[in-house]
């Protein structure tokens, strides 16, 4: 029996009633499999005696005490029960938060086991979280490796550990492999029912380690078999070949002023070739802020245009897709293309024509946010999709405006199977995106255009914002421009943040009464957004106040200072590209992070991170480090993902064996891949949720 298939409701289990069942449902525990599937999140080794004497930095001690005395201190509600306690070493004192009813149960006089952590306070050893068992020849909480779980509402460990132990006496032992027996030789894998019984309750701390290799390397073997199904279920989508023999990219290209970069020259060629097989193309482009993805992508699209296709641009925010527009007419309208723009903010009326242009394919190339998979368009000949910052996308979102292409014009039954290509400025590590891209062909551009000057960051504790204003006083007065960001469009009473608002009247009357300010935020009109920004890109405006809304989007090269205040509160991709809006010239550039003396450990990280480099590449490993790969990358929205036991980020080398493997496995048999062939049937029966995910959606 696979694990998975233990389907028989928690309640069935001797000693959980209703009670109990709604509360480990709350924790997404409806079944036997989900009991043994929430593995402990550590471990407490009691079978290594620590006494008193002997406790190091860890605090732990696990020793045999014998109870001195039982006393009170405080008043009231606040009566709190304190123990004294002695082993052979030395004496200690056990401080009983809410837990009088202990008096009854540590007697003075008697011996009990005792494991906790204690620390030095008010002179004398102390411990306020401990566990203790009398004193036996056989007991059963410290005679070896005891699991600690992660609990909701009124369960105990105690109370767990029972529950997990009747299950793994009940099914344990019908427990079958869920990994091809050679995998498991080949890699010294521990057997499924060994496994299960040694992640929850192993001999020694050495077992727990390999068990827990053993089922992680079986979730990424999971996962990798699903990604690589759907890349293949993505290859049986062909088409006719296209020749792409236009010269509109070539003369587009000779009509710049700069010439393209070694790696934005590679990545047009590989996107080029992709877009003449015979499959759709299904690419991420990444690469750090300014280093010019977007005119790789339009270049692309002027490929596409030439061969008679339309293509659709999908950005996050109204101000970048109005600014892809700009750059995209720039570029492609004197070469004939036809550009257009489509947002919440176009009248009724102005929709109603566009809309209709864009379904006879008077459009080249579309250009907007999530409107464009609205349910009123249609498009002609739509050929590719280009999504910009894809992260901040839905898989839904991708999907609909990818299937625009199976209703094109008046003929639904007319499917031109579009190609995609998914941007994004947020540098993917090699192992997330192995696990999440896997699918996908991946393009990377690394070099900056030339003449590009790193931007110095400077950190500064509120209270000294001074220094940094003399300094953006200084640029702005040389001819330059600079932003200010806050966390907050107005002031909060739950909050004690500057905003916006309240600051750019500050500045504007007591710091910078020289120079022009602007405010810009997510609820003005749109109409008074793009005056401001078209007023800050001419120059006529010299200091930019703002929230995160110019995070992408914003390409004004005289800018050279950015001030992001409060800067702990924003995440370190955040952070990473508010930053590239400045440098994006000759000029030298500048960021300045001013935060606030509480900080916790994760934000001082962020903040020292960004000291540290300016390299997006970093920025993105250390920010899969704090954050995790499903913050990171909005997997989230997908609504499925989530790695058991796996970590993307410390089980890299179990990812890319399992990757191996897979590859070799349907190298021998791509028959494997047919969900009705009898051994890849057995493998998705036991696969874990996100499986479908992937193969279905993602």
């Amino acid at each position: 029996m696979f694990l998975r298939e233990l389907r028989d409701g928690v309640s069935t289990l001797r000693g959980i009633g209703k009670t109990t069942q709604g509360t480990l449902e709350s924790a997404g525990i409806f079944t036997v499999a989900d009991l043994l599937l929430h593995f402990p999140r550590g471990y407490e080794d009691r079978k290594t005696s620590i006494p008193f004497a002997q406790i190091g930095d860890s605090g732990v001690a696990n020793t045999v005490i014998r109870v001195v005395e039982h006393e009170f201190f405080g008043f009231g509600a606040k009566r709190t029960l304190k123990i004294r306690v002695k082993d052979d070493t030395s004496d200690a004192a056990l401080v009983c938060f809410g837990r009088s009813f202990l008096s009854r149960a540590l007697v003075p006089g008697r011996l009990f086991f005792l494991y906790g952590q204690f620390s030095r306070r008010y002179g004398e050893l102390q411990s306020s979280s401990f566990e203790t068992e009398p004193f036996s020849e056989s007991p059963s909480q410290f005679n070896g490796v005891i699991p600690i779980y992660q609990l909701t509402g009124r369960l105990t460990q105690n109370f767990f550990r029972k529950f997990v132990t009747r299950v793994l006496e009940q099914y344990g032992q019908e427990l079958e492999d869920e990994l091809p027996e050679y995998v498991v030789q080949k890699h010294g894998l521990l057997d499924k029912r060994t496994a299960v019984r040694e992640i929850h309750f192993p001999l020694k701390m050495e077992t727990a380690g390999h068990a827990r290799r053993a089922l992680a390397f079986e979730e990424l073997y999971h996962l990798q078999l699903a990604i690589k199904r759907k890349a293949v279920k993505a290859q049986t989508v062909t088409r006719e070949k296209r020749n792409l023999a236009g010269d509109s990219a070539k003369l587009l290209i000779k009509r710049l002023s700069f010439s393209l970069t070694a790696d934005q020259e590679r990545v047009v060629e590989e996107i080029k070739t992709d877009l003449e097989k015979n499959t759709p193309m299904t690419r991420l482009l990444q690469g750090d802020v300014g280093c010019g993805k977007t005119l790789v992508a339009l270049l692309s699209a002027a490929m596409m245009i030439d061969a008679g296709y339309q293509v659709a641009l999908m950005a996050p925010t109204e101000l970048l897709g109005r600014q892809h527009a700009e750059s995209a007419a720039q570029l492609l309208e004197p070469a004939g293309m036809s550009v257009a723009l489509l947002s919440g903010g176009v009248g009724s009326e102005s929709r109603r024509h566009l809309l209709t242009a864009m379904s006879l394919g008077k459009v080249d190339l579309i250009v907007g946010t999530h409107s464009l998979f609205s349910a009123d368009i249609c498009y002609m000949n739509l050929g590719m999709v280009i999504v910009d910052e894809q992260h901040r996308f839905g898989v839904l979102q991708r999907i609909a405006l990818v299937q625009k292409g199976n209703r094109n014009g008046v003929d639904a039954t007319v499917s031109t199977n579009p190609d995609l290509l998914l941007m994004t400025a947020t540098p993917i590590p090699r192992s997330l995106a192995l696990t999440i891209f896997g699918d996908l062909d991946i393009s990377t551009i690394r070099t900056m255009p030339p003449g590009r000057k790193p931007i110095t960051t400077h950190l500064a504790k509120i209270g000294n914002e001074a220094k940094v204003y003399e300094w953006v006083r200084r640029e702005v007065g040389n001819g330059h421009q600079a932003y200010f960001v806050y966390p907050l469009i107005e002031q909060s009473d739950k909050l004690d943040l500057k905003s916006a608002k309240s600051m750019e009247s500050y500045l504007r009357s007591e710091i910078f009464a020289e120079f022009t300010l602007a405010l810009i935020h997510s609820r003005l009109p749109e109409e008074e957004k793009r005056e401001t920004m078209r007023g800050f890109q001419n120059g006529s405006i010299q200091i930019l106040i703002a929230t995160s809304v110019v995070e992408v989007g914003v390409n004004v090269p005289n800018a050279t200072c950015m001030v992001i205040e409060h800067a702990e509160r924003f995440g370190l991709s955040s952070l990473h590209q508010m930053r590239g809006r400045v440098g994006r010239a000759e000029y030298p550039s500048y960021a300045f992070l001013v935060f606030s003396e509480d900080l916790g450990e994760d934000a001082r990280n962020r903040l020292v991170a960004m000291k540290d480099t300016t390299d997006g590449f970093v920025i993105a490993e250390k920010d899969l480090s704090i954050r995790g790969p499903g913050e990171l990358t909005g997997l989230q929205q997908s609504g499925k993902f989530k790695l058991n036991i796996a970590d993307i980020l410390s089980d890299t080398d179990l990812l890319f064996a399992a990757r191996k493997e897979v590859i070799h496995l349907l190298g021998q048999d791509p028959g494997l891949l047919s969900p009705a062939h009898s051994q890849v049937r057995k493998v998705l029966q036991r696969a874990p949720p996100f499986a479908d995910d992937f193969v279905e959606g993602g």
